[in-house]
């Protein structure tokens, strides 16, 4: 099999964005690995950034004209920033609107950071037209014999045909290479016609019907595995610095990685999309960071699956590995998305809650249900009357249902919610997705969005934010009425409210000085175009700690 090692995307590479002294405008594409500035090695460059609407979400809403970046960090914000001067670049944001970096509070992007073949993220395509086109514009780059994919995120009901694209479009897209789109955690997945006669001829064939549709379970599995064996490392790298810079061009500049069902050990036909090796799937990151190429943020919380009730997994994590430890670009984070299975009951699961009490962790659990809602506060309560846990940010996730009370009393014992915007791909009215406008209102500090993506949601967060300001899915049904919140209060959700989430929101989440200048200009003004432009919006460019890592 042809291999070429580190095959990057079309404009993936180092440029001089701008040049000294000059005031240029936004415009170009490019996504650029971080400088060594990103790592606090180096000293990043001086640049003003002026003439824009640039909303902070300080503590006041403050919206300012200007910026100073000065060694990856803000060190003025509106009238005080120079606008020329020996050694300064400025940027004329000619009236955009800038926001903070977005932070995603609850993904699984180490899964999209471990994708198999030369992926292509397709959750933005409007339709199938475009679907070819994102394929055909990938496939410039894939030696012979390779996959062209796109893997979790999107849904059919996300373009105008409600569908997939058929066998035959998929070869009109790509004739020349093989094609999988695999859908959700176990497909179904379509491939083409090469793709069709490579997985039906394979070790363990495949069922491929005449359309090109492979079924969604076994089938499926079968197909992402024959994917996944072909995979050298140097794939994975490639396919991290590809996941660094969607996230870039999306505005999503920090992450908390909430692992993946960990299933250690050797590649195995059973496994989904959702499945990884939860000792491994970080190497390609951690490597790519080494290598002073990441470009945005990840924090990694630490997820197990053990139903023993002495812990032996979790329990050694607690005694070997530290909590937040890294540096600003990469650090470990705490326990989640759990500490054991059980969603707020059985033994394991309570006596996970204990030892991460006892260890002195931040903790994240999921709530799917209100009995799960009140079981999990319920034993935040027990533990904190055994340990103290009131400044350990415990916080729950998800929560489709809520009381006034139950926040009340999370709240009462400094934690928080993360709440869910994945419904909007396919929600309907009896699965909504989350309360937000009684959440805001129950007054609980911190209360943050997420997608969840990869697999079930997109990763582009403005989804979110669409969803959340209009209640309404990917089809335009409104689902979540009563529930919708302002645009700014959204925001807010998605930037300062998600870095207290990380325990960053003294350096990240929003401009003000003395911070680390992660910012993104749009294309329009998130505050004023109408709803339904709001999941159209697009970065022009983003900045991470005072780093350009994508232009367009």
């Amino acid at each position: 099999m042809h291999r070429d090692g580190d095959t990057a995307m079309p404009g993936f590479g180092r440029r001089d964005l701008l040049k000294a002294g000059a005031a240029v405008g936004v415009a170009g594409a490019v996504a650029v690995p971080g400088s060594a500035s990103a790592h606090g090695n180096g000293k990043a460059e001086r640049v003003a950034l002026v003439n824009g609407r640039i909303h902070t979400m300080d503590k006041r809403s403050s919206v300012v004209n200007a910026v100073l970046v000065e060694d990856g960090v803000f060190t003025e914000v509106g009238r005080d920033v120079p606008r020329g001067g020996p050694g300064l670049k400025v940027i004329d944001l000619r009236g955009r609107t800038v926001v903070p970096g977005i932070i995603e509070g609850h993904v699984h992007i180490v899964s999209l950071a471990n994708r198999p073949g030369y992926h292509v993220v397709i959750e933005n395509a409007r339709n199938i037209a475009e679907i070819q086109e994102m394929l055909a514009k990938r496939r410039r780059g894939v030696p012979p014999g390779e996959f062209v994919t796109a893997m979790g995120g999107w849904h059919p009901n996300m373009f105008a045909e409600r569908r997939v694209p058929t066998l035959a479009e998929l070869d009109a897209a790509v004739p020349d290479r093989p094609v999988l789109l695999f859908q959700n955690f176990s497909g179904p997945a379509r491939t083409n016609s090469l793709g069709k006669a490579f997985l039906e001829s394979a070790s363990i064939p495949v069922v491929v019907a005449e359309d090109g549709t492979i079924a969604a379970g076994t089938q499926s599995n079968a197909a992402l595995y024959h994917l996944r064996v072909r995979q050298t490392f140097e794939d994975k790298k490639r396919s991290t610095r590809d996941a660094m810079a969607y996230s870039a061009s999306v505005g999503l500049t920090a992450s908390l990685d909430q692992v993946l069902f960990p299933t250690p050990g050797p590649l195995a036909p059973t496994q989904s999309l959702s499945n990884l090796d939860h000792y491994r799937m970080y190497d390609s990151w951690l490597a790519v960071h080494a290598d002073g190429d990441a470009i945005v943020r990840l924090q990694t919380n630490f997820l197990h699956n053990q139903n023993d009730i002495n812990l032996p997994e979790l329990k050694e994590r607690l005694r070997n590995v530290f909590p937040l430890f890294g540096d600003d670009m990469l650090m470990t984070g705490a326990i989640g998305e759990w500490g054991a299975p059980g969603d707020g009951s059985g033994a394991a699961w309570l006596e996970a809650q204990r030892v991460i009490a006892q260890a002195g962790w931040r903790n994240t659990n999921r709530a799917l249900s209100l009995a799960q809602f009140q079981n999990i506060v319920a034993a935040y309560e027990a533990v904190d009357a055994e340990f103290g846990i009131r400044d350990l940010r415990w916080t729950v996730h998800h929560v489709p249902f809520v009381t006034p009370e139950l926040l009340a009393r999370l709240g009462a014992l400094g934690g928080s919610v993360q709440v869910g915007t994945f419904r909007y791909p396919s929600g309907t009215a009896g699965a909504s997705g989350s309360p937000f406008r009684a959440i805001l209102d129950s007054g609980i500090p911190h209360a943050g969005i997420h997608m969840d993506g990869v697999h079930i949601a997109p990763l582009n967060p403005f989804f979110g934010l669409y969803f959340a300001v209009t209640g309404r899915n990917a089809l335009g049904d409104l689902i979540n009425d009563g529930q919708q919140i302002t645009r700014a209060e959204a925001l807010r959700m998605f930037t300062i409210n998600n870095a207290w989430h990380l325990s960053m929101a003294d350096k990240i989440g929003s401009i003000e000085k003395g911070k680390l200048a992660d910012l993104v200009v749009l294309d329009r003004d998130y505050f004023s175009v109408p709803a339904e432009d709001i999941k159209r919006i697009r970065p022009v460019l983003t900045m991470v700690g005072g780093n350009v890592v994508y232009e367009r």
